[in-house]
């Protein structure tokens, strides 16, 4: 059996980082009242990515692998519907 390669780290664009910088900025301030510097934004950012968007993309691997079986065995049945009777 083939080994499986690994995947890389998940990377997000220029655009992606700093969009979810100003989400923590503003989590912080709305949720704790308090202001959260650049240094700590990028920290928290990548603590997120180096370790909650693999789990979050291995979830949703599995979510598709299970809509997919569905969809399989949906064809399957479907498949001896169209059967005809031979009498």
């Amino acid at each position: 059996m083939k080994k499986r390669q690994m995947l890389s780290q998940i990377k997000l664009s220029d655009f992606q980082k700093e969009k979810l910088k100003d989400e923590i900025k503003a989590f912080y301030l709305d949720e704790r009242g308090e202001e959260i510097g650049m240094i700590e934004q990028m920290q928290l950012l990548e603590l997120f990515e180096q370790k909650l968007a693999p789990m979050i993309y291995n979830k949703a691997l599995d979510d598709a692998k299970k809509w997919f079986v569905q969809m399989m065995d949906n064809l399957d049945s479907d498949y001896y519907v169209l059967y005809k009777n031979e009498d």
